[in-house]
C-alpha cells in the first residue's frame, strides 16, 4: 500500500515536530501525525499492525526518535511504516519543508513591498512632471 501524505501534512507534522524539538514534548506531535493520515488509511495500518492500534505504534516511534532532528523523524515514520508494507511518500512541496526557500519567499515579499512603495514614489513624480508641463 502506499499513502502519499501532502504538502498541509508533511507542513503540520514538521511545525509540530520543531516545536516538540524546542518544548520536549510529544504528545501534540503524536496527535498531528495521526491526524496526517485518513481515516481509512489508519485502519489499513492497523490492519497490518501486530498491536492493531495506530496511536500506540506512534508512541513507540517517537520514544525511538532522538527528539532533534526533523528529517530523521520522517525517516524514522517512512521505515516503521516500511517495515508493515506500507510505501508513505512525503509531498515535497510543502513550504516549510526547506526553511532557506520560506525565508528566501519572505524576502521576495518585502523586495516586492519595497518596489511597490518605489512605483507611488515615481506615481508622484509623474503626476507633478505632468502638472508642470500642462500649464502655458
Amino acid at each position: 500500500m502506499e499513502i502519499l501524505l501532502d504538502k498541509r501534512a508533511v507542513r503540520q507534522i514538521r511545525l509540530s515536530a520543531q516545536d516538540a524539538i524546542e518544548e520536549g514534548d510529544t504528545e501534540t506531535l503524536r496527535e498531528d501525525i495521526l491526524e496526517a493520515f485518513t481515516e481509512e488509511q489508519v485502519e489499513e495500518i492497523e490492519r497490518r499492525l501486530d498491536s492493531g492500534d495506530f496511536f500506540e505504534f506512534l508512541t513507540d516511534m517517537l520514544d525511538e526518535w532522538s527528539g532533534d532532528d526533523v528529517d530523521e523523524l520522517f525517516e524514522l515514520i517512512d521505515a516503521q511504516l516500511g517495515d508493515v508494507g506500507i510505501d508513505v511518500k512525503f509531498d515535497k512541496k510543502a513550504g516549510a519543508a526547506d526553511p532557506d526557500a520560506e525565508k528566501d519567499e519572505e524576502e521576495e515579499d518585502e523586495e516586492f513591498d519595497e518596489d511597490d512603495e518605489d512605483l507611488d514614489d515615481d506615481d508622484e513624480d509623474s503626476e507633478e512632471e505632468e502638472e508642470e508641463t500642462e500649464e502655458p
